[in-house]
């Protein structure tokens, strides 16, 4: 039975990650963040089968403990102060956590399997995904982007982003590691944060829908995004640690919409109109916008025969849909 290890298992990613790989067969493990972690119960909760293991990506020593307790087959590094406006609030943790994070895991890999030039080979026994992000072309030189389009990035989040792109690279190149990294563009499902855009939207609908909310402040919705569905994504991981020769992917659908096609959808879904609802909030400005994002994801469909499934219209109705259900039930 081959083995897993995702960090990030409380996320939106690890969470239908983990589901996906217990559908493949793997035994999977995922960590978390001390003892006392809120989400913990969350997690074992809602994916039972999961191996909840104790690390974190700030501390070295418990991530060379929990690779060679776990010895786990693949590595997938998705955790992240994921949140891009709190990255300017906690630049220093982000960069912590977003960028030397993974610097901790390559080596703890390295560390565990013994890798090196002077043993070809040596880290073939874990194979690494790095999270990398669209967030790292930032302001950017060409559209649509590609692998090999250069990075501008806009914010703390980004510029960590960059370093951990970069770093799982030279590991690969200096100590012969199977290691990918994933530049996945906005991926949203009924599991994102409730401060994201996209679920701040469809959860916003729903609520003004039910009665129970009377209007929803926003920051910019004229930026375009390229958003897909999560559980689309998280296959494309693992499509990546399939492959013969490690290799970087971009990964997205190759449409991009502004925030506002988004609300106009998602209120539309609900018999609405955004505009009698939504107000702008400078609170929820960027200090540096990211304008236009667009993904040319034909290396991933023409190496790793990957599609997306859902559309953007879809992914709206999706969220909407899951939001109303659970407004409903909670009453």
């Amino acid at each position: 039975m081959p083995s897993a290890l995702i960090t990030g298992i409380t996320g939106q990613d690890g969470s239908y990650l983990a589901e996906y790989l217990l559908s493949q067969g793997y035994e999977v493990h995922g960590l978390v963040r001390g003892q006392a972690n809120p989400k913990r119960p969350l997690v074992e909760a809602l994916l039972p089968d999961v191996d909840v293991v104790e690390g974190d990506l700030l501390d070295q020593a418990s991530l060379i403990s929990v690779v060679q307790s776990c010895q786990p087959d693949e590595v997938y590094n998705l955790g992240a102060i994921s949140f891009i406006p709190i990255s300017w609030k906690q630049a220093e943790l982000t960069a912590e956590t977003t960028g030397l994070g993974v610097l901790r895991m390559l080596e703890a890999i390295r560390l565990v399997t013994g890798a090196s030039k002077s043993r070809p080979g040596g880290g073939a026994g874990i194979k690494f995904y790095q999270a990398s992000s669209s967030e790292m072309f930032g302001k950017v030189r060409e559209s649509p982007q590609s692998e090999s389009t250069p990075f501008y990035p806009r914010s703390p989040y980004g510029v960590a982003k960059v370093y951990g792109h970069y770093i799982t690279m030279n590991y690969r190149e200096s100590y012969d590691l199977f290691a990918c990294s994933g530049i996945l563009f906005n991926h949203e499902s009924p599991r994102r944060g409730l401060d994201f855009v996209t679920r701040k939207l469809s959860l916003g609908a729903a609520r003004i829908k039910l009665g129970t909310q009377a209007e929803l402040l926003m920051g910019n919705l004229e930026s375009k995004r390229d958003w897909g569905y999560a559980p689309d994504y998280v296959r494309a991981m693992h499509l990546m640690l399939q492959q013969e020769e490690p290799d970087d992917f971009v990964i997205g659908t190759g449409e991009n919409h502004t925030g506002r096609e988004f609300a106009e959808l998602a209120f539309k879904h609900v018999g609405l109109n955004c505009d009698d609802y939504i107000k702008t909030d400078e609170r929820f400005m960027r200090p540096a916008e990211v304008d236009h994002l667009l993904a040319d994801a034909s290396k991933a469909r023409e190496k790793l025969g990957w599609e997306p499934s859902v559309d953007f219209q879809e992914l709206v109705s999706i969220m909407v849909d899951a939001d109303l259900q659970a407004e409903a039930k909670a009453g």
